[in-house]
Formats: structure tokens, sequence, C-alpha cells
């Protein structure tokens, strides 16, 4: 893996005791992406790492990728870029301001090179059109879908399912985006393990089309549930906040607001509507994310 050219370590896997779960007879373990590395951390690197192997073995050792301006995918690829020796292009949603966000100041600090685009141009990102213009504009390189969303992407973010292989865990859990780290997890999972992602985007509706893009049929176990993504992606409110708030007071484990917090709330929730049978095995996955809450105003977030 190309995680431990990078120095990465080893996501631990913490045992939390949430009172509707004791109530329950049901054990909740967090496996801790967070944690991985001081910088960047979480889901985004595994997703990164064949494209990153495969630039390392190219002529040019460029990569170009997408994101928003609060992109954890843009960051995760700018830092391992420059670690690697790599030079990295970010196709940025909307035009240049006078203020960068946080995110893409990290990603030219990490000497990613930035290119704006409108809004309504990032909408054909995908054409051939647009990537035969960035092509002669860049130069050659390896592209990177948004997200990672790619069948190379989903390989990777394959490679997380190793550290809870063989623990018999009835439910892994996780926040679904783009469904590839989702896809992956699917792939790789053991008979008798369901595969169960709480959706941060308003009516997802393509979920299947993207599984069957991503990993093809599948005849493994595997659910999406849609009722917990607060309005849809980035959006909150004070009953998601305040629940971030006490979870990390309770169990000193920060959740982010737009993947980690969601996907938690909806598991406690679900916990005590009875989803889970008695003498269930949780495992939820934190993707990390953690630097989103960045663009909340001082003082949201306890931690």
């Amino acid at each position: 893996m190309v995680m431990e050219e990078l120095e990465f370590s080893e996501p631990t896997l913490v045992s939390i005791n949430l009172p509707e779960a004791q109530l329950k007879n049901l054990d909740v373990s967090i496996l801790r992406l967070d944690e991985i590395h001081p910088i960047i951390s979480g889901n985004k690197i595994f997703k990164l790492n064949y494209f990153l192997k495969d630039a390392l073995q190219s002529q040019h050792k460029t990569i170009l990728t997408f994101g928003g301006a609060y992109s954890n995918h843009l960051a995760a690829t700018a830092f391992a870029g420059r670690k690697l020796g790599l030079t990295t292009i970010g196709v940025v949603r909307g035009e240049e301001s006078g203020h960068l966000s946080h995110t893409l100041q990290f990603c030219k600090h990490n000497e990613m090179k930035l290119h704006f685009i409108t809004r309504s141009e990032y909408k054909n990102i995908d054409s051939d059109i647009f990537l035969n213009k960035i092509q002669q504009k860049c130069g050659e390189h390896i592209l990177i879908p948004e997200g990672g969303y790619s069948k190379k992407g989903a390989d990777g973010a394959a490679l997380i399912y190793q550290y809870c292989a063989g623990k018999n865990f009835t439910h892994v859990c996780l926040a679904v985006g783009t469904a590839t780290t989702f896809a992956g997890m699917s792939k790789a999972s053991e008979q008798g393990t369901e595969i169960l992602g709480l959706s941060v985007l308003k009516n997802m509706t393509d979920f299947e089309k993207r599984m069957n893009f991503l990993i093809g049929d599948s005849h493994k176990k595997y659910s999406i549930i849609n009722d917990y993504h607060f309005g849809g992606y980035a959006k909150k409110n004070n009953e998601l906040i305040s629940f971030i708030n006490q979870f990390y007071n309770n169990y000193k484990i920060p959740l982010d607001f737009v993947y980690t917090g969601k996907m938690m709330f909806g598991i406690v929730d679900l916990i005590k509507k009875d989803y889970f049978p008695q003498g269930s095995k949780i495992l939820c996955i934190h993707t990390g994310g953690l630097q989103g809450n960045k663009s909340l105003p001082n003082g949201t977030l306890i931690f």
C-alpha cells in the first residue's frame, strides 16, 4: 500500500458504551480512521491508493482531480502528492475569490496547482469535450474522478476492510456520499456481515446504479438508509450539532457534521428503533473528514 510510504498509522478499534445499546445487548465499536495521520486522515487516502501507484509508475508523475472549496479529497490528494514527489492539479468548482478557504490554502501549501472553473462548467467535468480541454491546458496526467468515484477508488476503499475482517461483526456501518467507500467495503465484506450505509445526500435515487458501476452485480448483503441527511449534503441543524458535542463529551471522539456526525446520529436512533437484532455486533467506520468542521463558526463545537 502507498500508505506505508506515507507513514500512516494503523487505526484503532474502540468499543463505546452506548446506553441505548447496552439496554438491548448490542456491542458497538468504532474504527478510528480519523487517527491514522495527524494532518490528513480517514477514507480518502485509501480511495487514492491505486491512483497514486499508477502515477508513481508513470513518466509524467502528475495527477489531476476535482473538488469544491472544502473538499477533503483535494486536501488528501495534495498532501499525498507532495509527500510522494508527484505534481498535483486541482480543478476547483467556483470562481477564485480573494480569500481562499482553509482547505484550498492547505492544498496550495502542499504545492497543488489550483485551476478554478465556473459552477456551470463544473457540471460538465465528465464530458469528453471538457476533459480534452483540460488535457490540452494541463498536459499528461493520471485523472482521478471527484471523490475517487471509480472502480479503482472502490478497490482502494476495500483495503479498509482488513482492519475489521475476522472479528465477527454482524453490521459494518458508514456514511455514504459518492458510495465509493461503501462499495469497496461491500465488495470486501465477509458472508454474514451486513454493510449498512447512511446517506448524507438528500434524494440519493441512483444508489443501485452507482453500486453496479463500482462493483458490478454483488451477492453481498448491504442496505442503505436515507433518513439522516439533515436536509442534504453539508446541511445541519442544532440537533445534529448538539449530538456531536454530547458524543465528544461522553466518548472523547470528535465527529464531523458532514459525514460521521450524521452516521452516528443515525446509528443511535436505529438502535432506539430496534433496527438491530439483540446480540448484534456493530462496527461504525469513522471516515475522517474532521477538517470540514473548520468551516463552522468558532465555538460551535466543543473540540
